[in-house]
């Protein structure tokens, strides 16, 4: 199929480059002229396991190639992938602002080659609100178009189930896929996009596939606020939580699931933060009382301050950071927990230097390098060219990344307290040093 793919973020980088490896001719449409260049010259603009090779790859044999130019997309392509950012308002409240706008954009170039004939398929993979599609993108859509959602143009929603850190691996394995149809035909296009891949396929109304992510999303929420919480009250009682947890995971029929519930340092990223903020906004707007989701951020924020008052119980004043982007593997930093933890500790005058071999001030593009600039302006400054450079300057280290490289430098016995937020493979050995602190047993 011929596919054009709206925003080369994350979720349209990959959806992108793993279409056109599956064999359809896509192309990538932005704003950001720097993501174009890249695309175009076979490089990935964000960082991510096996991306670059594949955009590489695919880019080289002309199945994927990038544009700022709609009206070229829309005439270049069948069926339209809407992958913009959906960012959380002030409020709490879901930002629609890109979603309406490439909305308009896409309607009216299709009004433009209507006479083509054809019926072109517009598929929303962003994360909305259920209603978002009926109530405000279709009758857009419409207006622009001058005709009829579920006839004359199709609509459909596809919310994405991708990890970043493993989302090509994530985007050809998926735990499934759903397909929120206005109409049948509509679906089939979908469908035909993902054929051959693996996994049980859910056709289902509009709004329901709207509402399945945030089911997710807030459950994944939930799990990992209930397993911190867990943890640092066994941690209170002299009780090994990773025990307990142990028995608690056993139990796969009542317990669901062993996915994030290992206690460990606090959630974050561009989705789960900004999904139940604004699902718990339209629970409050509906009058609905939502105490359980209500309280899962701040049970997090709480967690996180833990590690601040680790670091104050120390004492110390000179600290260094290991990780900084919210996943390992990426240099996604957006609403990263880590990020927050160095913002904390910056504004209590804490001399901090971070080490992220993802990250550097160079690379970052769009809302990753707006939200660092509006959250950590003096990033530049704190970050550090190696693993050695933070050993020497901290007297304290926090541990915020698995990457192989600190795990082999980090010093036994003598040396910086070791705040642990990860619990480390040698935790166990490391807990009866009296210069290692865990955030979580």
């Amino acid at each position: 199929m011929r596919v054009s793919v709206f925003g080369l973020g994350y979720v349209g980088c990959v959806s992108a480059a793993c279409l056109a490896s599956m064999g359809h001719e896509v192309i990538g449409v932005d704003v950001n002229q720097v993501k174009v260049d890249l695309v175009n010259d076979g490089k990935a603009p964000v960082v991510e396991e096996r991306i670059g090779e594949l955009i590489a790859e695919v880019v080289r044999t002309g199945a994927l190639r990038a544009t700022g130019d709609v009206r070229e997309a829309i005439m270049g392509s069948e069926v339209s992938l809407v992958c913009v950012g959906t960012p959380s308002e002030p409020n709490g409240s879901l930002c629609t602002t890109y979603l309406e706008r490439v909305t308009e954009q896409i309607g009216a170039a299709l009004a433009e080659g209507a006479e083509q004939g054809g019926r072109h398929t517009v598929v929303f993979r962003s994360t909305m609100l259920p209603g978002t599609c009926l109530n405000l993108l279709v009758p857009i859509l419409e207006k622009y178009v001058g005709g009829t959602a579920g006839v004359d143009v199709g609509v459909a929603v596809n919310p994405e189930f991708l990890r970043e850190g493993t989302s090509v691996r994530d985007f050809f394995d998926p735990p499934k896929t759903v397909i929120g149809e206005l109409d049948p035909a509509s679906g089939d296009a979908v469908l035909a996009l993902y054929d051959g891949l693996p996994g049980e396929v859910f056709r289902v109304p509009v709004q329901t596939a709207e509402a399945i992510k945030y089911a997710d999303n807030a459950f994944h929420g939930l799990k990992i606020g209930f397993a911190n919480e867990l943890g640092a009250v066994c941690q209170a009682l002299g009780v090994d939580s990773h025990q307990v947890m142990d028995v608690f995971l056993a139990d796969r029929k009542l317990n669901i699931s062993p996915a994030y519930l290992r206690p460990g340092f606090a959630f974050g990223g561009s989705c789960l933060p900004k999904d139940l903020r604004s699902l718990v906004h339209a629970a409050q707007r509906a009058d609905v009382s939502v105490p359980i989701l209500a309280h899962v951020l701040p049970s997090n924020s709480d967690h996180l301050q833990r590690a601040v008052e680790l670091v104050e119980r120390t004492g110390k004043r000179r600290v260094g950071m290991f990780g900084l982007s919210f996943k390992p593997g990426t240099d996604d930093l957006r609403e990263s927990p880590l990020v927050e933890l160095a913002e904390r500790l910056h504004g209590k005058g804490y001399d901090l230097r971070i080490y992220d071999a993802n990250v550097s001030l160079s690379r970052l593009l769009g809302a990753n390098r707006e939200y660092i600039e509006n959250r950590l302006p003096h990033l530049a400054q704190l970050l550090a060219e190696s693993v050695d450079e933070v050993l020497e300057h901290a007297e304290v280290c926090l541990v915020g990344t698995r990457d192989p490289a600190v795990l082999s430098a980090l010093p036994h016995g003598d040396g910086p307290v070791i705040v642990d937020l990860i619990r480390l493979p040698d935790a166990e050995a490391r807990r009866a040093e009296p210069g290692y602190v865990g955030l979580a047993w």
